[in-house]
Protein backbone atom coordinates (compact mmCIF):
# COMPACT_ATOMS: atom_id res chain seq x y z
CA UNK A 1 0.00 0.00 0.00
CA UNK A 2 1.44 3.40 -0.94
CA UNK A 3 1.69 6.30 1.50
CA UNK A 4 -1.38 8.06 0.10
CA UNK A 5 -3.59 4.99 0.44
CA UNK A 6 -2.39 4.44 4.02
CA UNK A 7 -3.94 7.80 4.95
CA UNK A 8 -7.38 6.79 3.70
CA UNK A 9 -10.01 5.48 6.08
CA UNK A 10 -10.84 1.97 4.89
CA UNK A 11 -14.60 1.45 5.04
CA UNK A 12 -16.68 -1.71 4.78
CA UNK A 13 -20.44 -1.56 4.25
CA UNK A 14 -22.53 -4.45 5.55
CA UNK A 15 -26.00 -4.62 4.02
CA UNK A 16 -26.57 -3.36 0.49
CA UNK A 17 -30.17 -2.22 0.65
CA UNK A 18 -31.84 1.19 0.45
CA UNK A 19 -29.36 2.83 2.83
CA UNK A 20 -26.34 0.59 2.27
CA UNK A 21 -26.09 1.21 -1.45
CA UNK A 22 -26.25 4.96 -0.92
CA UNK A 23 -23.63 4.84 1.82
CA UNK A 24 -21.34 2.76 -0.40
CA UNK A 25 -21.61 5.22 -3.27
CA UNK A 26 -21.06 8.18 -0.94
CA UNK A 27 -17.97 6.61 0.64
CA UNK A 28 -16.56 5.99 -2.84
CA UNK A 29 -16.83 9.73 -3.57
CA UNK A 30 -14.74 10.81 -0.57
CA UNK A 31 -11.12 11.77 -1.11
CA UNK A 32 -10.13 10.64 2.40
CA UNK A 33 -11.87 7.25 2.38
CA UNK A 34 -11.63 3.99 0.47
CA UNK A 35 -14.53 1.59 0.09
CA UNK A 36 -12.97 -1.84 0.58
CA UNK A 37 -16.18 -3.72 -0.15
CA UNK A 38 -19.83 -4.41 0.54
CA UNK A 39 -21.35 -7.52 2.10
CA UNK A 40 -24.84 -8.98 1.85
CA UNK A 41 -26.67 -12.29 2.10
CA UNK A 42 -28.87 -11.78 -0.95
CA UNK A 43 -28.07 -12.75 -4.53
CA UNK A 44 -30.69 -10.77 -6.45
CA UNK A 45 -30.54 -7.71 -8.71
CA UNK A 46 -29.63 -5.36 -5.87
CA UNK A 47 -26.43 -7.18 -5.01
CA UNK A 48 -25.63 -7.72 -8.68
CA UNK A 49 -25.81 -3.93 -9.08
CA UNK A 50 -23.07 -3.53 -6.47
CA UNK A 51 -20.65 -5.42 -8.68
CA UNK A 52 -21.83 -3.54 -11.75
CA UNK A 53 -21.02 -0.29 -9.95
CA UNK A 54 -17.49 -1.53 -9.29
CA UNK A 55 -17.83 -2.36 -5.59
CA UNK A 56 -15.99 -5.43 -4.30
CA UNK A 57 -18.64 -7.92 -3.22
CA UNK A 58 -18.55 -10.20 -0.17
CA UNK A 59 -21.00 -12.74 1.22
CA UNK A 60 -22.45 -12.20 4.68
CA UNK A 61 -21.97 -15.87 5.58
CA UNK A 62 -20.73 -19.14 3.97
CA UNK A 63 -24.22 -20.21 2.87
CA UNK A 64 -24.73 -16.89 1.11
CA UNK A 65 -21.31 -17.27 -0.54
CA UNK A 66 -22.37 -20.53 -2.19
CA UNK A 67 -25.72 -19.12 -3.33
CA UNK A 68 -24.16 -15.95 -4.72
CA UNK A 69 -21.59 -17.87 -6.71
CA UNK A 70 -24.30 -20.20 -8.02
CA UNK A 71 -26.08 -17.09 -9.31
CA UNK A 72 -22.94 -16.06 -11.17
CA UNK A 73 -21.90 -13.22 -8.87
CA UNK A 74 -18.20 -12.46 -8.56
CA UNK A 75 -17.68 -12.69 -4.81
CA UNK A 76 -14.34 -11.96 -3.15
CA UNK A 77 -15.00 -13.98 0.00
CA UNK A 78 -17.04 -13.85 3.19
CA UNK A 79 -17.65 -11.10 5.71
CA UNK A 80 -14.73 -12.01 7.96
CA UNK A 81 -12.37 -11.49 5.00
CA UNK A 82 -13.89 -8.08 4.33
CA UNK A 83 -13.64 -6.98 7.96
CA UNK A 84 -9.92 -7.75 8.07
CA UNK A 85 -9.42 -5.05 5.42
CA UNK A 86 -11.41 -2.30 7.17
CA UNK A 87 -10.86 0.42 9.76
CA UNK A 88 -14.54 1.33 10.06
CA UNK A 89 -17.60 -0.77 9.26
CA UNK A 90 -21.00 0.75 8.50
CA UNK A 91 -23.79 -1.69 9.26
CA UNK A 92 -26.88 -1.03 7.11
CA UNK A 93 -28.59 -4.36 7.68
CA UNK A 94 -32.31 -4.55 8.54
CA UNK A 95 -33.56 -3.48 11.95
CA UNK A 96 -32.21 -5.54 14.88
CA UNK A 97 -29.74 -7.47 12.70
CA UNK A 98 -26.95 -4.97 13.30
CA UNK A 99 -27.24 -5.29 17.08
CA UNK A 100 -26.38 -8.96 16.68
CA UNK A 101 -23.29 -8.06 14.65
CA UNK A 102 -21.83 -5.67 17.21
CA UNK A 103 -19.84 -8.28 19.13
CA UNK A 104 -18.22 -9.44 15.89
CA UNK A 105 -17.08 -5.89 15.16
CA UNK A 106 -15.77 -5.46 18.68
CA UNK A 107 -13.80 -8.68 18.54
CA UNK A 108 -12.34 -7.59 15.21
CA UNK A 109 -11.18 -4.33 16.81
CA UNK A 110 -13.22 -2.26 14.37
CA UNK A 111 -14.93 1.05 14.81
CA UNK A 112 -18.54 0.78 13.67
CA UNK A 113 -21.48 2.93 12.63
CA UNK A 114 -25.03 1.69 13.15
CA UNK A 115 -28.23 3.08 11.68
CA UNK A 116 -31.33 4.41 13.40
CA UNK A 117 -33.21 1.12 13.44
CA UNK A 118 -30.99 0.03 16.32
CA UNK A 119 -31.35 1.24 19.89
CA UNK A 120 -29.07 3.92 21.31
CA UNK A 121 -27.57 1.38 23.71
CA UNK A 122 -26.18 -0.73 20.87
CA UNK A 123 -23.52 1.91 20.23
CA UNK A 124 -23.70 4.03 23.38
CA UNK A 125 -23.75 7.20 21.29
CA UNK A 126 -26.18 8.74 18.80
CA UNK A 127 -25.06 11.09 16.07
CA UNK A 128 -26.12 14.10 14.02
CA UNK A 129 -23.12 15.95 12.60
CA UNK A 130 -24.21 19.55 13.21
CA UNK A 131 -25.22 18.76 16.78
CA UNK A 132 -22.56 16.53 18.31
CA UNK A 133 -19.75 15.67 15.89
CA UNK A 134 -17.05 16.43 18.45
CA UNK A 135 -18.47 14.01 21.01
CA UNK A 136 -18.01 11.15 18.51
CA UNK A 137 -14.33 11.86 17.84
CA UNK A 138 -12.26 8.72 18.32
CA UNK A 139 -15.13 6.66 19.73
CA UNK A 140 -15.38 2.98 18.93
CA UNK A 141 -19.00 3.28 17.79
CA UNK A 142 -21.92 5.57 17.08
CA UNK A 143 -25.46 5.29 15.78
CA UNK A 144 -26.72 7.63 13.07
CA UNK A 145 -30.27 8.32 14.21
CA UNK A 146 -33.27 7.66 12.00
CA UNK A 147 -34.37 9.85 9.12
CA UNK A 148 -37.14 11.54 11.09
CA UNK A 149 -34.98 12.02 14.16
CA UNK A 150 -32.20 13.50 12.01
CA UNK A 151 -34.62 16.08 10.64
CA UNK A 152 -35.85 16.97 14.13
CA UNK A 153 -32.33 17.50 15.45
CA UNK A 154 -31.33 19.59 12.43
CA UNK A 155 -34.32 21.94 12.56
CA UNK A 156 -34.84 22.27 16.30
CA UNK A 157 -31.07 22.36 16.77
CA UNK A 158 -30.88 25.32 14.38
CA UNK A 159 -33.48 27.20 16.43
CA UNK A 160 -31.73 26.26 19.67
CA UNK A 161 -28.35 27.43 18.38
CA UNK A 162 -29.94 30.78 17.53
CA UNK A 163 -31.24 31.07 21.09
CA UNK A 164 -34.85 30.80 19.90
CA UNK A 165 -36.04 27.35 20.99
CA UNK A 166 -38.22 26.96 24.06
CA UNK A 167 -40.37 23.91 23.32
CA UNK A 168 -41.71 22.06 20.30
CA UNK A 169 -44.70 19.93 19.37
CA UNK A 170 -44.72 18.06 16.09
CA UNK A 171 -46.91 15.75 14.03
CA UNK A 172 -45.17 13.36 11.64
CA UNK A 173 -46.89 12.00 8.54
CA UNK A 174 -44.84 8.90 7.87
CA UNK A 175 -44.58 7.27 4.45
CA UNK A 176 -45.91 3.73 4.40
CA UNK A 177 -42.95 1.90 2.85
CA UNK A 178 -39.88 2.38 0.69
CA UNK A 179 -40.66 2.75 -3.03
CA UNK A 180 -38.79 -0.45 -3.90
CA UNK A 181 -41.09 -2.42 -1.56
CA UNK A 182 -44.40 -0.93 -2.67
CA UNK A 183 -45.41 -4.14 -4.47
CA UNK A 184 -44.75 -6.19 -1.34
CA UNK A 185 -46.42 -4.14 1.36
CA UNK A 186 -47.71 -0.71 2.09
CA UNK A 187 -51.04 0.94 2.69
CA UNK A 188 -53.95 1.74 0.42
CA UNK A 189 -56.95 3.87 1.37
CA UNK A 190 -56.13 4.12 5.06
CA UNK A 191 -54.13 6.09 7.63
CA UNK A 192 -52.79 4.62 10.85
CA UNK A 193 -51.98 6.78 13.89
CA UNK A 194 -49.17 5.50 16.08
CA UNK A 195 -50.63 4.16 19.31
CA UNK A 196 -48.17 5.91 21.60
CA UNK A 197 -47.59 9.55 22.49
CA UNK A 198 -44.88 10.64 22.24
CA UNK A 199 -43.94 8.66 19.16
CA UNK A 200 -40.43 7.26 19.42
CA UNK A 201 -38.79 10.07 17.42
CA UNK A 202 -39.10 12.62 20.24
CA UNK A 203 -37.28 10.56 22.87
CA UNK A 204 -34.79 9.48 20.22
CA UNK A 205 -33.92 13.11 19.43
CA UNK A 206 -33.00 13.54 23.08
CA UNK A 207 -30.28 10.92 22.71
CA UNK A 208 -28.51 13.61 20.66
CA UNK A 209 -29.82 16.81 22.29
CA UNK A 210 -30.86 15.82 25.83
CA UNK A 211 -32.30 19.22 26.77
CA UNK A 212 -34.97 19.34 24.06
CA UNK A 213 -38.53 19.95 25.26
CA UNK A 214 -40.59 18.28 22.57
CA UNK A 215 -43.50 15.94 22.00
CA UNK A 216 -44.08 14.07 18.74
CA UNK A 217 -47.10 12.29 17.32
CA UNK A 218 -47.04 10.20 14.15
CA UNK A 219 -49.45 8.92 11.53
CA UNK A 220 -48.60 6.42 8.78
CA UNK A 221 -50.02 7.56 5.44
CA UNK A 222 -50.51 5.79 2.08
CA UNK A 223 -47.59 7.17 0.05
CA UNK A 224 -43.94 6.22 -0.26
CA UNK A 225 -41.91 9.23 -1.44
CA UNK A 226 -41.07 11.01 1.82
CA UNK A 227 -42.23 11.90 5.31
CA UNK A 228 -43.82 15.28 6.06
CA UNK A 229 -43.57 17.03 9.45
CA UNK A 230 -45.76 19.82 10.84
CA UNK A 231 -44.33 21.72 13.81
CA UNK A 232 -45.61 24.20 16.35
CA UNK A 233 -42.66 25.67 18.23
CA UNK A 234 -42.72 28.04 21.17
CA UNK A 235 -39.83 30.48 20.99
CA UNK A 236 -37.84 32.01 23.82
CA UNK A 237 -39.10 35.46 22.83
CA UNK A 238 -41.23 37.23 20.28
CA UNK A 239 -39.26 37.43 17.09
CA UNK A 240 -39.59 38.03 13.37
CA UNK A 241 -40.12 35.56 10.59
CA UNK A 242 -36.84 36.76 9.06
CA UNK A 243 -34.89 35.80 12.21
CA UNK A 244 -36.39 32.32 12.17
CA UNK A 245 -35.50 31.85 8.50
CA UNK A 246 -31.99 33.12 9.17
CA UNK A 247 -31.60 30.44 11.85
CA UNK A 248 -32.67 27.70 9.44
CA UNK A 249 -30.49 29.08 6.64
CA UNK A 250 -27.33 28.74 8.76
CA UNK A 251 -27.57 24.96 8.33
CA UNK A 252 -26.28 23.66 5.01
CA UNK A 253 -28.52 20.64 5.55
CA UNK A 254 -31.80 22.51 5.64
CA UNK A 255 -32.96 23.45 2.15
CA UNK A 256 -35.43 26.34 2.06
CA UNK A 257 -38.03 25.50 -0.58
CA UNK A 258 -40.81 27.68 -1.93
CA UNK A 259 -44.25 26.34 -2.65
CA UNK A 260 -44.88 29.37 -4.88
CA UNK A 261 -42.04 28.16 -7.11
CA UNK A 262 -44.15 25.09 -7.82
CA UNK A 263 -42.32 23.02 -5.20
CA UNK A 264 -45.30 22.63 -2.89
CA UNK A 265 -45.58 18.84 -3.15
CA UNK A 266 -43.10 16.12 -2.29
CA UNK A 267 -43.28 14.44 -5.70
CA UNK A 268 -42.35 17.71 -7.40
CA UNK A 269 -39.37 18.21 -5.08
CA UNK A 270 -38.16 14.70 -5.92
CA UNK A 271 -38.51 15.48 -9.63
CA UNK A 272 -36.47 18.64 -9.08
CA UNK A 273 -33.71 16.58 -7.45
CA UNK A 274 -33.63 14.36 -10.53
CA UNK A 275 -33.46 17.39 -12.82
CA UNK A 276 -30.54 18.77 -10.81
CA UNK A 277 -28.66 15.52 -11.33
CA UNK A 278 -28.82 14.26 -7.77
CA UNK A 279 -27.96 10.56 -7.54
CA UNK A 280 -31.22 8.59 -7.32
CA UNK A 281 -33.08 11.95 -7.06
CA UNK A 282 -32.00 12.07 -3.41
CA UNK A 283 -32.77 15.03 -1.14
CA UNK A 284 -30.10 14.91 1.56
CA UNK A 285 -31.39 18.04 3.24
CA UNK A 286 -34.51 18.74 5.24
CA UNK A 287 -36.79 20.31 2.61
CA UNK A 288 -38.42 23.13 4.59
CA UNK A 289 -41.05 25.32 2.92
CA UNK A 290 -39.92 28.86 3.73
CA UNK A 291 -43.05 30.56 2.38
CA UNK A 292 -45.17 28.48 4.77
CA UNK A 293 -43.20 29.54 7.86
CA UNK A 294 -45.56 31.56 10.06
CA UNK A 295 -44.60 33.50 13.19
CA UNK A 296 -47.15 34.72 15.71
CA UNK A 297 -45.51 36.45 18.64
CA UNK A 298 -43.38 33.83 20.37
CA UNK A 299 -44.66 30.91 18.26
CA UNK A 300 -43.53 29.63 14.87
CA UNK A 301 -45.29 27.10 12.66
CA UNK A 302 -43.54 25.29 9.81
CA UNK A 303 -43.67 22.22 7.58
CA UNK A 304 -40.95 20.18 5.91
CA UNK A 305 -40.31 16.97 4.02
CA UNK A 306 -37.85 14.20 4.86
CA UNK A 307 -36.41 11.98 2.12
CA UNK A 308 -36.16 8.86 4.25
CA UNK A 309 -33.81 7.14 1.80
CA UNK A 310 -31.27 9.97 1.68
CA UNK A 311 -31.19 12.25 4.70
CA UNK A 312 -28.92 10.04 6.83
CA UNK A 313 -26.29 9.55 4.11
CA UNK A 314 -24.27 12.73 4.81
CA UNK A 315 -24.54 12.03 8.55
CA UNK A 316 -23.10 8.55 8.02
CA UNK A 317 -20.11 9.92 6.10
CA UNK A 318 -19.42 12.44 8.86
CA UNK A 319 -19.78 9.69 11.47
CA UNK A 320 -17.06 7.67 9.73
CA UNK A 321 -14.73 10.69 9.85
CA UNK A 322 -15.49 11.37 13.49
CA UNK A 323 -14.84 7.79 14.60
CA UNK A 324 -11.61 7.61 12.62
CA UNK A 325 -10.42 10.87 14.20
CA UNK A 326 -8.79 11.94 10.93
CA UNK A 327 -10.82 15.17 10.82
CA UNK A 328 -11.36 16.76 14.25
CA UNK A 329 -13.27 19.77 12.92
CA UNK A 330 -16.99 19.30 12.38
CA UNK A 331 -17.32 22.16 9.92
CA UNK A 332 -14.56 20.82 7.70
CA UNK A 333 -16.07 17.35 7.61
CA UNK A 334 -19.57 18.66 6.89
CA UNK A 335 -18.27 20.90 4.09
CA UNK A 336 -16.34 18.03 2.48
CA UNK A 337 -19.33 15.71 2.65
CA UNK A 338 -21.70 18.36 1.33
CA UNK A 339 -19.41 19.10 -1.62
CA UNK A 340 -19.11 15.42 -2.54
CA UNK A 341 -22.90 14.98 -2.55
CA UNK A 342 -23.72 18.15 -4.47
CA UNK A 343 -25.45 19.87 -1.56
CA UNK A 344 -23.96 23.33 -2.34
CA UNK A 345 -25.56 23.15 -5.80
CA UNK A 346 -29.04 23.16 -4.26
CA UNK A 347 -28.20 26.11 -2.01
CA UNK A 348 -27.22 28.08 -5.12
CA UNK A 349 -30.24 26.95 -7.15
Amino acid sequence: MNAQNSLLVRVAVVGYGVIGKRVADAVARQTDMRLVGVADVQSDWRVKAAGQRGHALYAGNPDALEQMRERGLEVQGTLDTLLRQADVVVDCTPKKVAAGNVEMYRQAGLRYVLQGGEKHEAAGHSFVAEANYVSALGRRATRVVSCNTTSIVRTLGALRDAGLLHSARGTLLRRATDPVDSHVGGMINTMVPETKVPSHQGPDARTVLPDLDLVTMAVAVPENLAHVHSWSVRLTRSTSREQVLEAFARSSRIALLRADDGLGAINVVKEWMADLGRSRADLYEVGLWEDLVTVQGDEVFFNYMVDNQAIVIPETIDAIRALSGHQPDAGSSIAATDESLGIPLLRRA
